[in-house]
């Protein structure tokens, strides 16, 4: 699954803008203010925090919260909704149509999360190693999501939330995810633009929700106080790497 991610603003903002800038012209004119809103760097930041994270919609970027609250009914209170988003920080594609949380959302509310990268945990010998995956070009990657926005009928607050899409491990992915064997959902450019327009049925839809090539991405080993929630991670020497001679590395690069 996709927990924990990158997103150091510089190179997320030339990804998004690298996006926007793709669009046909008639469809870029609509945005008035592509740019991310304001938000700090996070050289590792966990969903579990639920951040809030800057998304492209078709009206342009805006901050949601990582855990999606659906607007459908099934969150009665503020207390519902904050155990509802533990469960939907992901969004498994294979059964996305399915589940009640996700599954007006994939037809009508996709959006697309930048990130310069992930971090995922390869299990050895009853150890786990966190390695983190990044391209092997580029400045970032542009993960399918889904959002909603959901009103506390108390307070009347409403919040704006995602989930990342996730599916089948390419063979990279396999060897470091190497228990469930998943990963987020990573569109290339073409695919993002595919992937917002609104008009999708879904077998279109499903069409997109892929593992991505494998010789897109890159990955290495990194200090295990990525490990540890409880320790201060948000620094941009956690993703430097660490080299584990018990592991077979050479085949991740």
């Amino acid at each position: 699954m996709c927990f924990t991610v990158a997103i150091m603003r510089n190179g997320v903002l030339l990804t998004a803008e690298e996006y926007y800038n793709s669009l046909p012209p008639v469809i870029r004119k609509k945005k008035d203010n592509p740019l991310m809103p304001e938000m700090p760097d996070f050289f590792m930041i966990s969903g579990f925090e639920h951040p809030a994270l800057a998304v492209i919609k078709e009206s342009g970027m805006e901050l949601n919260q990582w855990g999606l609250i659906p607007n459908n009914g099934m969150v009665k209170d503020r207390v519902a909704a904050d155990e509802f988003r533990k469960l939907t920080l992901n969004a498994k594609g294979e059964t996305i149509f399915e589940k009640p949380s996700y599954r007006d959302n994939i037809i009508s509310h996709r959006c697309l999360l930048p990130v310069s990268g992930f971090y995922e945990w390869r299990a050895y010998e009853s150890r786990k190693y966190p390695y983190y995956i990044q391209p092997e070009q580029g400045n970032g990657f542009l993960l399918g999501s889904v959002y909603d926005s959901w009103t506390d009928t108390a307070t009347g607050e409403i919040s704006n939330t995602f989930s990342i899409v996730t599916t089948k491990a390419n063979p990279l992915m396999q060897m470091i995810h190497n228990i469930k064997k998943r990963m987020p959902l990573i569109l290339t450019m073409e695919d993002a633009h595919t992937w917002m327009k609104p008009s999708l049925s879904p077998d279109e839809i499903k069409t997109l929700i892929k593992p991505y090539d494998e010789n897109r991405m890159k990955a290495h080993s990194i200090s295990r106080k990525a490990s540890n929630a409880k320790e201060f991670r948000n620094y941009s020497e956690i993703q430097n790497p660490v080299d584990y001679p018990e592991l077979n590395q050479q085949n991740l690069f």
